[in-house]
């Protein structure tokens, strides 16, 4: 039990686990901020130029609820959610353009980092030795005596 203790905290503590943990922390809070400004923000514009009080209103009711003789539900409305699915649709592309928008700026950055990295490679490359001007005069020589 304490070696099945001991291998689950160490897989616990490995770096990759720690960061997808934040990861995961970190997307559930962006999805309620996604959520909120699809449902508090843009929902109610579209709502507003279709002419409905809110997107329920979009969705076509199907088959009506029934209600017993008591008053309450015996079966329930079948209700095509159009304005819901249209609300998750928004969601969803607002997610996808952040994320687009997140991996395009770390693109960029890796570029400019690798730019940078190659410039400063090739300006600590040492410099070939420039020839003296002995050794230019012995090479000049040295041709013309195998053109003879």
């Amino acid at each position: 039990m304490k070696k099945l203790i001991k291998e689950f905290k160490e897989f616990i503590m490995r770096g990759n686990v720690l960061d997808m943990a934040v990861g995961v922390i970190i997307a559930t809070a962006f999805g309620k901020i996604t959520t909120s400004l699809v449902n508090d923000l843009f929902m109610p514009f579209i709502s507003w130029i279709f002419g409905a009080r809110d997107m329920t209103a979009l969705n076509i009711i199907v088959r009506p609820e029934v209600l017993d003789e008591a008053g309450e539900v015996a079966q329930e409305a079948l209700v095509l959610g159009f304005g819901t699915f249209i609300a998750t649709v928004i969601d969803f592309l607002l997610v996808a353009l952040v994320v687009f928008l997140i991996v395009k700026a770390f693109n960029k950055a890796h570029e400019i980092a690798e730019k940078k990295e190659q410039a400063a490679a090739e300006e600590a490359a040492p410099e070939e030795p420039k020839p003296t001007t002995e050794e230019l005069l012995a090479q000049i020589l040295e041709e013309l005596k195998n053109k003879k």
